[in-house]
């Protein structure tokens, strides 16, 4: 039987650690031996799944990789499903993917035994599937559909985003070229497991290499940067918030502590900021901190990651650099036509074997996301000095104002900068003369206080890089203490 890449390169690693948790560890040959068994549970007598979807809510660590590879072994296709849904996200997701089976835990069976009920649909429980011999599974096509996750974008109802085997593939084998994966790395998993972040860039990249994981159910701010003190982590992957959060947590060290915490990140030798923009204030903070220069990317569940700063090279904050080995990266101007200069915006547009293969059961709009073949992600971006910046969503982050394209991302990371700030929101305001005028929430730090005046002389020079006339830019500021709560509302226009 030809087994699918990932299970046969995992084959080779043998008696290697692939997952370690609470000092619990577990080798690869275990993972192969547990998902043969699962994935003989989950046929229930059938020969192949042949592309039937199999839910699964399954928390973080051994069985979450298992029944994954349970179901791609047994020829379904993976469904995973959010530990933090509510019971309609659940029910959606079961109904719309018409799920034959939910695979779960015992102490997780009592969230989903009613929809399954409902839905007659069979619920398994992997601690009810004991170690038996497991019988033949078939032989899988990497052609074949592999998962899908539910992605709501900026519109409308989550919609199932189809990848086939070959499609991960890519996307992991990109990264892996790009971000030098090794089987010497190590790296801790606390990311959610039901979006691709977590589920591609960090679990699967890793078993794809041989690789180490500890895991963690939740961000244990805690324990993680105990085994950082340990030594005990190569590659580091996190969202912007969580390194505002170290940050604070390092800050708040006694000396000795703070220099175990410190050395542990510096001896790293890549760590990854993703999904959301990096203010650059955290960059250089972060820098300045353990010396590594966080490496931003930019990438979405329907393409996997699409760009990258590079691993050897300029790592420019704010940017999201080149492309990724096996993708190519366009941009579009809204009149159809190719964007090649430097500092114009376009659409980016993307296409590669890491792109999805269509939006489940809903033809009209996986055709409306395609231009001759080119995935149209709806993300702004322009080119600077050969790398991309992304400016914002186009439907809901560019603002249109006196025939300029604004990026509320880069104003909202600006206004960040401010000492006095502690959150902010920047959008279009609908305005007669301009078409939109520029708007911003402000949340302040505990015992902070902003007039408008004294944001509108350290705006000044901060904003003037903007090609606008300073009329423009009209700021609505909501002075609110640290629980969000508005103390002082007033609304001025500040250039």
């Amino acid at each position: 039987m030809k087994e699918l890449p990932v299970i046969a390169r995992a084959q080779s690693y043998g008696s290697t650690v692939a997952l370690r948790s609470d000092d619990v560890e577990r080798t690869y040959s275990e993972l192969l031996d547990r998902s043969a068994t699962l994935a003989v549970a989950v046929l229930n007598g059938s020969d192949d799944l042949n592309e039937s979807r199999i839910a699964y809510l399954i928390p973080t660590g051994l069985d979450y990789v298992t029944v994954q590879w349970a179901i791609w072994r047994a020829g379904g296709v993976a469904v995973p499903l959010s530990l933090s849904a509510t019971e309609p996200e659940l029910d959606y997701a079961l109904t719309d993917s018409t799920a034959d089976c939910v695979v779960t835990t015992r102490s997780l069976a009592e969230r989903i035994l009613g929809l399954c009920e409902r839905h007659d649909q069979r619920l398994m429980v992997v601690e009810d599937v004991g170690d038996t011999d497991c019988g033949s599974l078939p032989s899988v096509d990497p052609q074949r559909n592999a998962m899908i996750l539910y992605t709501s974008g900026t519109t409308s109802t989550p919609k199932g985003v189809v990848s086939s085997h070959l499609n991960i593939q890519a996307q992991i084998e990109s990264l892996v070229e790009a971000w030098k994966w090794q089987a010497s790395d190590s790296i801790p998993l606390f990311l959610p497991l039901h979006h691709i972040h977590g589920i591609i860039n960090v679990m699967s990249c890793a078993l794809w290499s041989g690789a180490t994981i500890d895991t963690f159910p939740r961000f244990d701010i805690d324990a993680i940067l105990n085994r950082v003190a340990e030594r005990a982590y190569s590659v580091f992957m996190a969202v912007p918030t969580i390194y505002v959060k170290l940050l604070q947590a390092v800050g708040g060290m006694d000396a000795g502590e703070k220099q175990e915490v410190v050395s542990g990140f510096a001896g790293m030798r890549l760590m990854v900021s993703g999904s959301a923009a990096l203010p650059a204030t955290v960059h250089h903070e972060w820098t300045e901190l353990t010396g590594q220069e966080l490496l931003e990317r930019y990438g979405m569940t329907e393409i996997g990651m699409a760009l990258s700063n590079p691993y050897d090279g300029e790592r420019r904050p704010g940017s999201v650099g080149v492309p990724l080995p096996g993708v190519e990266v366009r941009l579009m101007s809204e009149s159809g036509e190719v964007v090649d200069a430097e500092d114009e915006p376009g659409e980016i547009q993307v296409r590669g074997p890491s792109v999805f293969v269509e939006y489940w059961n809903r033809p009209d709009v996986t055709a409306d996301s395609f231009s001759d073949g080119w995935f149209r992600t709806g993300d702004i971006a322009v080119r600077e000095k050969g790398y991309l910046r992304i400016m914002g969503r186009q439907s809901v982050d560019i603002i249109k104002s006196g025939g300029y394209k604004l990026s509320a991302l880069e104003i909202e990371s600006i206004l960040l900068q401010h000492p006095s700030i502690q959150e902010c929101a920047v959008v279009g305001v609908p305005d007669d003369i301009w078409g939109e005028a520029v708007a911003a929430a402000v949340v302040l730090q505990d015992a902070e206080q902003l007039t408008s005046d004294d944001l509108k002389m350290w705006c000044d020079d901060r904003l003037s890089h903007y090609k606008i006339p300073k009329r423009l830019r009209v700021v609505s500021g909501l002075p609110c203490n640290a629980m969000g709560k508005v103390t002082k509302p007033d609304v001025q226009e500040l250039f």
